[in-house]
């Protein structure tokens, strides 16, 4: 037993253990041996009732057939499909005389659960590892319905329910959260809430579960995708859904350790261990898991639209975090100040090869200078922090650290008025669609102290929520927080409302339209798509530029002129048919064609980081297939069309 507890004391995660509790652990291990060639447990067998880790030789990681990944000692597998409880992914088999130690499930659960184990889970996503099935090509598994994961019916309680009787039907059940009913709202208390509302607030055992639930609890429907039902706990910070039938019946609960036998479990635990870092260090490993995330999901076949919106909830999350460590070093902020996501990041329509745009801006209050050279190093640490990070801020100045993007409540204002009286300043129109592509991002205000708005993963949901209410009619596009958030520290920045009164503008929509016509699809796509004549990129073609921002241009032009609040490119061109700023054909078409462009430019950066290559947007036409060669010249001829439509309407005054 000591042998054992030694062991795992010189191997992660379990050298963060106490003795105590790895004598505890080693003290119900056992010992298995397997002869070379010799499967442990087969392929779509399960659910896995052991933690298992390899003491000497080797075991093979196999996905149909395929040999993906040799282990060595010290490393663990079998953990996804026993926290799951869904069959396993993949088969294990002994490459070698192979002698291994087996913890059970209910031992080693506990552990699996604490911060530093999960940190660890979520670093190995990093390092590669098979058991986290970056390389298993699953089959579509963030497509399938969310009520294909309910595994248990549900646990209900009343109200008036003491929480004592509630943790002890919880444990009986081995439920991780119970389901409350009160009058016509559906609340929910998890294991989580009897930790932090009852135990670490002092309050008895007696009191009623009403006192500690969240009410009414996020529901969806049992049809809801797994993917879409990811985004969305992963934008709200919750760990626990339940799950409606189409006649509001309540089928079952899903949380992290449903989905994480799927694709989906590497953004909860990136995100995860980005809430819990303490340091810039701490960040840059857990971003590291960012690329291999989109290689993961790509993989599954997750539209790419859905792919860089879950990207761009853990790059909110990264920055969120980085902000929060940079005030923490600061000091408390001289005025309140609100952080911006901007261009790609703000739509939510971000790739691996997108740069980190953003903006901030502070209420006027006090000492102007002290709080623009405040926000001014926060800013710092924060571009710092993201190059650590493996991002890059906007190459084009487009970031809060540039005095051009880090303005005063009312400098913004009036910037926003200069536009609006005169569009043809310069650089007036990159500011102006630089601006409409905005989202709160983080907002702090007066005696919030170091964190801010919040610290860590709950803190930046709620900050990133209010900032969604809070933006309001001024659209989320506006730069513009809005209203304070829930913890009171919104800073009441509400920086471009005359900006989106542009729709009564028609100069300034004008010249934004002209703006939507400066990037063309290329000219040689219809012959033999030579698109760069001469350079480093001969015979290449740019897809961001001849395929992507035509059509975000047109986007932005024709959801403003619609008044939409939405910066989403295919929201943008959805409410711009329903407002008849756009033909109802060319704004389907453009929808159409820009769902292809994207999911083409996300699988040619794909492909490179596979190869360990730098992502770019240049892509060699000899490497696309003829049907793919045939849809991209359809797409760019549509994209043609309605430029060329636009044109003529500028030329003739109708615009």
């Amino acid at each position: 037993m000591e042998d054992i507890a030694g062991f795992l004391a010189a191997h992660p995660p379990f050298d963060a253990v106490g003795a105590d509790e790895l004598a505890r652990v080693a003290a119900v291990t056992e010992v298995e041996e397997f002869p070379a060639g010799k499967t442990i447990f087969s392929q779509g067998t399960g659910p896995v009732g052991y933690l298992r880790i390899i003491r000497t030789g080797s075991v093979e990681i196999i996905y149909d057939g395929q040999v993906l990944d040799l282990l060595g000692p010290g490393e663990l597998f079998g953990h996804a499909s026993m926290l799951s409880g869904l069959p396993t992914g993949f088969e294990a088999r002994a490459g070698e005389d192979t002698l291994c130690y087996r913890v059970p499930a209910d031992v080693i659960g506990p552990l699996l659960a604490r911060p530093d184990f999960l940190r660890f889970i979520a670093r190995s996503i990093v390092g590669g590892g098979s058991e986290s099935g970056e390389r298993v090509p699953v089959a579509d598994p963030v497509q399938r319905p969310v009520e294909t994961l309910i595994r248990t019916l549900p646990l209900m309680c009343s109200a008036g329910e003491p929480v004592r009787e509630a943790a002890k039907r919880m444990t009986a059940d081995r439920a991780s959260a119970i389901l409350v009913r009160s009058g016509g709202t559906l609340g929910i208390v998890t294991d989580h809430d009897l930790r932090s509302r009852v135990v670490a607030a002092g309050l008895g055992p007696e009191t009623p579960v009403s006192a500690i639930m969240s009410a009414p609890a996020y529901t969806v429907g049992a049809g809801s995708l797994v993917g879409d039902v990811l985004l969305e706990m992963l934008e709200r910070g919750v760990h626990h859904v339940p799950v409606l039938s189409a006649a509001g019946e309540v089928l079952g609960v899903v949380d992290g350790g449903d989905l994480i036998a799927a694709e989906a479990r590497k953004p909860f635990l990136l995100r995860r261990a980005i809430d819990l870092a303490t340091s810039v260090p701490d960040l840059a490993a857990a971003s590291a898991g960012l690329n291999p995330m989109i290689i993961a999901l790509h993989d599954a076949r997750v539209a790419a639209e859905q792919v860089a919106a879950i990207r761009c909830v853990v790059l909110d999350a990264l920055t969120r975090r980085l902000i929060e460590l940079a005030v923490a070093e600061a000091g408390e902020p001289p005025a309140p100040f609100t952080w911006f996501a901007l261009g790609s990041l703000a739509r939510r329509e971000t790739v691996p090869s997108s740069d980190v745009d953003s903006a901030l801006a502070w209420q006027d209050s006090g000492d102007g200078r002290a709080a623009g050279d405040y926000v001014a190093r926060v800013a710092r640490a924060v571009d710092e922090g993201l190059r650590a990070c493996g991002l890059q801020p906007d190459a084009h100045g487009a970031s809060a650290s540039n005095p051009l993007f880090a303005r005063s409540l009312s400098s913004w204002r009036a910037a926003a008025r200069d536009l609006s009286e005169d569009p043809t300043r310069e650089k007036a129109l990159i500011l102006v669609s630089v601006i409409s592509d905005s989202r709160p991002l983080w907002g702090c205000g007066p005696g919030v102290g170091a964190g801010g708005a919040g610290t860590g993963g709950a803190g930046g949901a709620g900050a990133e929520n209010a900032g969604k209410a809070g933006a309001g009619a001024a659209g989320a596009g506006a730069a513009g927080a809005g209203r304070p958030d829930a913890s009171g520290a919104g800073s009441g920045i509400s920086v471009a409302d005359s900006l989106w009164q542009a729709r009564g503008r028609p100069g300034l929509l004008r010249l934004l339209a002209r703006f939507a016509l400066q990037f063309h699809p290329p000219t040689g796509f219809l012959r033999d798509f030579v698109v760069e004549h001469s350079g480093e990129r001969r015979g290449q073609l740019d897809i961001k530029h001849g395929g992507m921002i035509p059509i975000v241009d047109l986007a932005r032009w024709a959801g403003m002129a619609a008044g939409a609040a939405s910066c989403s490119t295919v929201d943008r061109l959805r409410a711009a048919e329903a407002a008849g700023t756009l033909e109802s054909a060319d704004a389907r078409t453009l929808v159409e064609a820009f769902g292809f462009i994207f999911s083409l430019r996300l699988d040619h950066q794909v492909e490179q980081l596979r190869r360990g290559e730098a992502p770019d947007d240049f892509i060699d036409p000899k490497t696309l297939n003829p049907l793919a060669r045939s849809y991209l010249r359809e797409a760019f001829r549509a994209v043609a069309s309605v430029q060329s439509g636009l044109a003529n309407e500028l030329s003739m005054g109708l615009r």
